[in-house]
């Protein structure tokens, strides 16, 4: 009786704390690449960022992320051009270079009981204050996260592979983010970089034991 409890317990804790603490890039290759395959509500006027935030406002937690236009020129630089925001099956990818930054989006920013969890976080703040200053509240650094739990990889990508079990492409990163439309190829690699973030918080939760 005593050792099948003990057993129980045992494959308890185990779930509990991934026996890896790193992933190779070999490793990574060899898993299953995935997306997110939910719903993703694209956001460029004023009235679909209205209903876009009532919405996102009624969840605790939301996936973050931002693309911004590469430059390929010495002293060439581009605004932040779109927000990615991740609820568990839908996924708002809010046109900044279309809307700016709103008052709804302001008082999301600003809203520490809501938390904005993401990789990158201090760039992604640092550059939406470029379109307009606020003050940054609830925002969660995945990394960090990933430190207190013993883990010692940090990106995206890692920190999906990891503690997700699958592969995302990365192809789309470098597009132009400021096109007139968007293609379906930087639709779901938007999409899915935000909602891996929220993925991986849920999971490093988790692993914490909270």
């Amino acid at each position: 009786m005593d050792s099948s409890g003990a057993g129980h317990s045992g494959a308890h804790r185990h779930e509990h704390h991934p026996p890896k603490i790193t992933i190779t890039t070999e490793e990574i290759n060899n898993l299953p690449l995935k997306s997110f395959d939910g719903k993703v509500m694209l956001v460029s006027t004023p009235d679909e960022v209205g209903k876009a935030f009532k919405e996102i406002e009624k969840h605790d937690v939301v996936g973050f992320d931002t693309e911004t236009r590469p430059s390929f020129h010495k002293g060439q630089h581009y605004n932040v051009a779109l927000l990615q925001l991740a609820l568990h099956s839908k996924v708002f990818l809010v046109r900044l270079n279309e809307t700016g930054v709103t008052e709804e989006m302001v008082h999301f920013f600003e809203n520490s009981k809501i938390l904005k969890a993401g990789v990158g976080i201090r760039d992604d703040i640092r550059i939406m204050q470029k379109l307009k200053r606020f003050k940054a509240e609830g925002f969660t650094e995945l990394t960090s996260l990933s430190k207190e739990a013993g883990l010692q990889v940090e990106s995206v990508k890692k920190l999906t592979a990891l503690l997700l079990g699958f592969r995302i492409s990365k192809s789309a990163q470098t597009s132009n983010w400021e096109a007139a439309t968007l293609n379906e190829k930087q639709i779901s690699y938007a999409a899915t970089d935000a909602w891996v973030c929220l993925e991986i918080y849920k999971k490093l939760v988790a692993l914490k034991g909270g």
